[in-house]
């Protein structure tokens, strides 16, 4: 069971995790600012640094929301739709 050590040595360290996270989101953004050419863009919002981040990141929460607001109420149904047969 080394994934549930793996999970217990995470818990414990949670504030070093979440530093480590912020720093490698930091050092991505600052790889997209210095080693990633803009010279192809095709629109003005990709010469941004971190735009494809950023659109990505709404996209996904966007894509949770409307997932969510559509399970709730087009595909869920109460317990007892089939009755009490």
């Amino acid at each position: 069971m080394k994934i549930v050590a793996l999970i217990e040595f995470l818990r414990r360290h949670l504030k070093a995790v979440i530093r480590l996270c912020w720093v490698v989101l930091a050092l991505l953004v600052a790889g997209d600012g210095f080693l990633v050419s803009k010279e192809h863009a095709h629109t003005a919002p990709e010469h941004w640094i971190g735009f494809w981040s950023a659109f990505g990141f709404t996209a996904c929460v966007l894509i949770i929301i409307f997932s969510k607001w559509y399970g709730h109420r087009g595909i869920m149904t109460r317990e007892d739709y089939y009755g009490d047969e």
